[in-house]
Parts: C-alpha cells; structure tokens; sequence
C-alpha cells in the first residue's frame, strides 16, 4: 500500500472514530441534535488529507518516528479544515461541497428554515444536468446559525484532539504560538477576501494576498511548521518549510481558482459559477483583467455585472480568459511556484522518506486535475 493512502485511512479511522465518540455523548445530551451529529459526520467523512500529511511529514522531517501520538495531532489539521470550510460556506452561500449539500444547506433542507425535505432545490444531482436551475441564495437566519456552531464545535474539537493527541506535553506546549499564528492568519485571509469581493478594481497582488492567507499558509506552511515544531526541527528546516509551503500553498489555490471556473461540477462537486457570481478577487480574473483588451474588457465587466449570470455567460467568461492568455498565464504562476517549492527541499538536509513525500506532495496539491 502506498504511504500517503495508508496515512490517510489513519487519519480517517481516527476522525471516523471521533465522530462515533462524539455522537453518542450529543445524542446522550438531547435526541434533537441528531441533525448536528449527521453533519458532523458530513463534514469528516471525505477529504484528501492533506494538512494531516503536511503536519505528519514535518514531524518525520524533525527525524521522529512514526507514532499514534502524531497521526492524532495531525488529525487536529482536519478539524480545523472542516471548521474553515463550514464557515466559508456561509460566508459565500455556497450550495455544494464534494458533490453534497453544504451544512447551512443541509440544515435548511432538515427543516431548519422554511423549507421542508421535499422543497430543495439542492439535490446533488443538480450537478450532473446540462443547464442547472438559477442559484438561490441560502439566507436562513436558523440554518446559517445552526452551521457556524458546527464550524465552532469543529474548532473546539481541534484544540481538544491536538492538545490530547498523546506526545509528550512539553512537545505540545511549544506549538502554542503556532495556533494563534494560523488562525490569525486565516481569519485575515477571509476578511480580506470578504473585503475585496466584488471589486471593480482587482490586482494580481492584492489576489496572491488574500490566497497566501486564506489558504496557502493554513493548508502548507503552518502545519509543516507544526509538526516539524513538535519535532523539534533546527531554525533551518522551519526556514525551508517557509520557502517550500508559501509557492506551493499559493499554487494550491491557484489550481483551486482554475477549477471553481474550468472544472466540470459532476467532478469537482461544487459550482464552476459562485466565483464568477460574487466575482471573488482570484489571481485568475485580475490577471483576466489586466490582459483583456478595452473592449474585451468591457464584455466582461457587463457579463460579470448580470445578477442572473447563468452558464452561458460562464461560458463566455471562460472563453474571454482562454483567448486573452489569463488561464495559461495561472499555469504558468502555478509551474512557477511549484519549482520554487521543490527547490527549496534541496536547502536544507531532511530524511529521505520525508523529502520524498514532501515532493510528491508538491505535485499533489498543484496539479489536480480540473
């Protein structure tokens, strides 16, 4: 069995048990939280893992072993995850992640807003039809409130998991400054990204901005530095893993852009709309922006513009990106960084395994298909 599908049924098993854990002690509180205990499971049942395998092989990187202890606190990275995308889903009202409704949509499906089981206009088969039907805004005051408690329990979750997860506790202690340095990090991503949406004036930087924040350094950076802190890994290696886990963080949601605009949503299981529908700040539209010709860019300021844009218009978007070279261009922005990143490996003296892993997690994360 390969090593990064075998760490990722670890990771799995240890999530799926919590999961069983935790349901029973909510359902021994109340009946009526069984709709949370559903989406709890929801939300930790599927994922490639990745942040528990950035966080793994930075402890292997310090040359620790393998060990329970570890695959816990990388398990943390998960929750923590799952707590982002549920609250990033309120956020931008999304309908559909990996294929299933996302938990605000699933609660108000359940009966938590004002529509019943049978009135949803959120049947994941939604995605496998040709012209799907308008998007509805999801704003039901219960249902979203009912979703970021899920987002906090998930948080509470990571903190318990991680702080419990059996390496000794002085190890533990010493990633303290590291929590705080994530969240951080991540809430201003998000806020700058909540800023920025709908900007009639965005620049290429000012996009990598918010994707290095949101994104880049929670996913790569941070829990490399976690685990390799746990370790207790020299000043070099952390420095390494910041040269390695910012280009290749960055890379990630550069893929991620292509694919909330290129990708075919009975594969990604999400809208190749919401990014054009809110005209999120991505690298992709600003540099569609700044390559577009005046006319071309006046079409796509009218398109953008129509609250009603539906897959035509996407598909008129996605042409004007393809003919003026924005979509070859974040190729290339993508190449780059993940160059950036594998050279970084080669600075500094790490453990076979772990800088073999590292590698091919660099592919991994950048070149998922669209």
């Amino acid at each position: 069995m390969r090593d990064d599908l075998a760490l990722r049924r670890r990771i799995d098993a240890y999530l799926h048990q919590l999961v069983d854990d935790e349901e029973a002690e909510l359902v021994r509180l109340s009946p009526e939280l069984r709709p949370l205990c559903d989406q709890l499971r929801s939300s930790l049942t599927r994922g490639k893992r990745m942040r528990a395998a950035f966080l793994y092989w930075g402890w292997r990187a310090a040359g620790q072993p393998d060990c329970d202890g570890v695959i816990r606190a990388a398990a943390a990275m998960e929750l923590v995850h799952a707590a982002a995308c549920t609250h990033d889903d309120i956020i931008d009202d999304s309908r559909l992640r990996h294929g299933l409704p996302t938990a605000h949509v699933a609660f108000a499906e359940a009966g938590a807003g004002p529509w019943g089981m049978g009135d949803s206009h959120f049947e994941s088969v939604e995605l496998a039809r040709p012209n799907p039907v308008p998007h509805t805004p999801v704003r039901q005051e219960k249902s979203a409130a009912l979703a970021m408690m899920l987002g906090d329990l998930l948080i509470g979750y990571a903190a318990q998991v991680f702080a419990t997860c059996g390496l000794p506790g002085a190890y533990v202690a010493r990633t303290v400054p590291l929590w705080s340095t994530l969240l951080r990090e991540t809430v201003a991503g998000e806020f700058l990204e909540v800023l920025r949406t709908g900007s009639e004036t965005a620049e290429v930087a000012e996009s990598l901005e918010v994707a290095r924040y949101k994104t880049a350094k929670y996913t790569v950076e941070r829990p490399l530095h976690m685990g390799a802190t746990l370790g207790g890994a020299s000043r070099q290696v952390m420095e390494a893993f910041t040269s390695y886990g910012v280009p290749l963080g960055e890379a990630f949601q550069l893929r991620d852009d292509l694919i909330g605009t290129f990708g075919v949503p009975a594969e990604t299981g999400k809208s190749n709309l919401d990014d054009l529908r809110d005209r999120k700040p991505t690298a992709l539209l600003a540099t569609t922006l700044s390559l577009l010709a005046p006319d071309g860019r006046r079409l796509l300021e009218k398109t953008l513009d129509n609250p009603a844009l539906d897959e035509d218009d996407a598909a008129l978007v996605r042409q004007l990106m393809d003919e003026c070279g924005a979509r070859r261009r974040i190729e290339e922005m993508i190449a780059e960084r993940v160059s950036a990143a594998r050279s970084a490996l080669d600075t500094v003296a790490l453990p076979l395994q772990a800088r073999s892993a590292l590698l091919g997690l660099a592919t991994s994360a950048a070149e998922r298909a669209l």
